[in-house]
């Protein structure tokens, strides 16, 4: 039995956990059913790898840039409190938990490619460390209450593969109007961000224009450069908060703020302010190579996703990460990373003189890094349905979410709660509060309440799946009748099953989406 839980251990920590494996692997797989070259299936799987890795890279890159702001705002506000980190409280609850973590999340995989072969929800979740991470915090609030390693295994697994294909349904028709296609969905959990940040537009962006079309000066024409606009607002955000915790702090502890980044302790004034020149580039450098990297998997896993859809799951789309969505609006991502972490400073105010006070609340502190993909996401979801008012209106609310979430997450996870860290994404918060408060009736009860909330979540799904998916729904309508875009997919060329609906032309050099079978 021992080697079982080894090798088990092993697929979940060394490949199932590694999106990049993950995705090569699923590459590998639909140009085999495709029955494609060697030289093809080989090449394709490399290349798709490589895609991911490059996202992974870029993101490297944005927490490496984005740790001496983070030290920098602490200084300036004087916050202290939990900073949530998904893979800091993963690693610390390995140590505890790692082979009911191995088991559940095989489990959960397993549980979720049946559901999406046997129900209408035909979805694949391909975001691997996002397995792992819900993985995690189901085994750690279900152990909370005393279960049995059986009990944790067997009741989490089958919620993790509800989740996997519940939450790309959820946000289908949201992702459908951002992408134009219905040939990729989203697989990330901060899922309820990106539907409320896409609701968010519908109401308050009806008249509102697109991120995309802002109208610059003549001298101005270098910012429609997404690259070069993402690397100069984030210069200036440097600039600024240097310049405030050197007045406040003073130089001895200012001029420390670049070593815990990439760069070294300052050396005098001139120093310290082009190091914040530095990092600002190089966060652009990060944005354009996770962009990249988002090109580079498109144009192989999508259409090797074809041979398996239709070979083993009829009919089901590869759920994707979050900066998946980013070539589609990309001054999106940056107006929706300011506001949302714009929403977790007012969040955290709301925390330190109400909600702590009153109900004993942590402090969340609002991490850059959560702020920037899932705030990024979540502005490009407003704006595919409200415009410019849509992408601050949704993604500041999505701020608040993930401040909120995991301050009442906290809550439930009993000792981890004192780790100084916790989950950080919309979908861990709301999914796992739940679950742990559902669990506190103990005992079979408690058992069968947290199975009876996994299997609404389920039929909410298919719900959403049969009658609006499935008949076309489209949530930016009512504003295309208001301000009609010229381009419009056909149902041919969405892979739509009904109405056809307006689209967001993808940038210059993505991929192109395979035709519909």
């Amino acid at each position: 039995m021992g080697w079982f839980v080894t090798l088990a251990t092993f697929l979940v920590n060394e490949i199932l956990s590694e999106p990049a494996y993950l995705i090569g692997i699923i590459t590998a797989v639909g140009l085999i059913a495709m029955k494609k070259s060697t030289g093809q299936i080989i090449g394709g799987a490399i290349k798709a790898t490589l895609g991911f890795l490059l996202i992974g890279a870029g993101a490297g890159l944005v927490t490496a840039s984005l740790a001496p702001l983070g030290t920098m705002i602490q200084g300036v506000t004087g916050a202290h409190g939990v900073i949530p980190t998904n893979e800091a409280i993963v690693g610390i609850a390995q140590d505890q938990f790692g082979s009911r973590v191995a088991w559940l999340m095989i489990l959960g995989f397993v549980v979720s490619l049946l559901l999406a072969r046997f129900t209408p929800l035909r979805y694949v979740f391909l975001t691997g460390h996002h397995m792992l991470f819900m993985a995690t915090l189901l085994t750690v609030v279900l152990a909370n209450g005393g279960r049995s390693t059986v009990a944790v295994v067997a009741v989490g697994g089958v919620l993790l593969g509800i989740m996997l294909v519940a939450m790309p349904a959820f946000a289908h028709p949201w992702t459908k109007r951002v992408t134009g296609s219905d040939t990729v969905a989203i697989g990330h959990f901060g899922t309820a961000g990106y539907i409320v940040a896409g609701a968010t537009g519908r109401v308050v962006g009806k008249r509102s224009r697109s991120t995309e079309e802002m109208k610059l000066p003549e001298g101005l024409r270098f910012l429609r450069d997404s690259m070069v606009a993402t690397a100069l607002s984030m210069l200036l955000i440097y600039l600024v908060m240097a310049v405030l915790l050197l007045v406040k702090e003073g130089q001895k502890t200012a001029f420390k703020a670049f070593a815990t980044g990439t760069g070294t302790v300052a050396t005098g004034t001139g120093n310290y302010l082009m190091q914040s020149v530095m990092q600002g580039l190089q966060f652009g450098i990060a944005v354009a190579v996770i962009l990249f990297g988002v090109r580079t998997i498109l144009g192989e896993l999508v259409p090797a996703f074809q041979g398996i859809a239709q070979k083993v799951v009829p009919g089901a789309l590869p759920a994707l990460d979050a900066p998946i969505v980013f070539p589609y609006a990309q001054n999106a991502v940056l107006i929706g990373f300011i506001s949302s972490f714009t929403g977790g400073l007012i969040g955290l105010a709301l925390l330190t003189w109400v909600f702590n006070p009153a109900f004993g609340l942590a402090l969340v502190l609002p991490g850059l890094v959560p702020h920037f993909f899932t705030g990024g996401a979540a502005g490009v979801y407003g704006n595919a349905t409200g415009g410019r008012r849509g992408a601050v209106a949704g993604a500041f609310l999505n701020g608040l979410l993930i401040t909120f979430l995991p301050a009442l997450l906290l809550k439930v996870l009993g000792a981890f709660g004192d780790q100084n860290t916790t989950f950080g994404d919309a979908d861990f918060g709301w999914f796992g509060a739940l679950i742990g408060n559902a669990g506190k009736a103990g005992g079979a009860a408690g058992l069968v309440i947290i199975v009876l909330l996994g299997l609404a979540v389920l039929g909410g799904a298919i719900l959403v799946q049969k009658r609006v998916v499935d008949t076309g729904w489209d949530p930016g309508a009512a504003r295309d009748a208001v301000m009609p875009r010229e381009s419009v997919a056909t149902p041919a060329e969405a892979g739509a099953t009904a109405a056809a609906y307006a689209k967001i032309p993808p940038p210059a050099g993505a991929p192109a989406p395979p035709p519909a079978a």
